[in-house]
């Protein structure tokens, strides 16, 4: 079975934040999920879902919440998949509370980071995680990032002549 993404978020008012993680997935064809449930409003929901997520052919979630990040840490709870916490910049805080919430998960119940508003990261790692067991997906990354490497040579030869002509 293909395993799939699950990204979740704690609002609606996230999607904006998450879409380049759903850019990044889609990039590399990789089968993903968008879903809201709220750690505080909808508990049992939130549970749920990470309760069925494998059994629904989920190999990784992404959480991506603001504030106390506390939807990491509930979807954790819930299952053994590999979850990413996606921290949302919101508030007064700039998202640094969000942060420091998901890196400071209690022992026994690991959750994994990207930085602030890190969503083309979190979906990277979350292709990472599933090109363990999926070769094609592990080649089209390799392919992604052959396809950056060739844009930074190019940037570098784009100064290099600059520099090169700056009479």
């Amino acid at each position: 079975m293909k395993r799939s993404v699950l990204i979740i978020m704690g609002s609606e008012n996230d999607l904006p934040r998450v879409q380049p993680a759903v850019a990044a997935l889609d990039s590399l064809d990789v089968p993903l999920r968008v879903s809201v449930a709220s750690a505080h409003r909808s508990p049992k929901r939130a549970a749920s879902i990470a309760q069925s997520a494998r059994e629904d052919g989920v190999g990784v979630i992404i959480a991506a919440a603001g504030g106390a990040h506390h939807l990491g840490g509930a979807m954790a709870a819930n299952t053994t998949l590999p979850i990413i916490a996606l921290p949302i910049a919101v508030g007064t805080m700039g998202g640094i509370d969000s942060l420091l919430s998901a890196v400071q998960m209690p022992g026994g119940v690991p959750i994994a980071s990207v930085g602030v508003d890190g969503a083309k990261n979190a979906g990277l790692l979350a292709a990472s995680i599933l090109s363990i067991e999926d070769s094609a997906l592990a080649d089209r990354m390799t392919a992604m990032r052959e396809t950056q490497l060739k844009g930074v040579e190019k940037s570098d030869a784009r100064v290099q002549n600059k520099i090169a002509n700056r009479d």
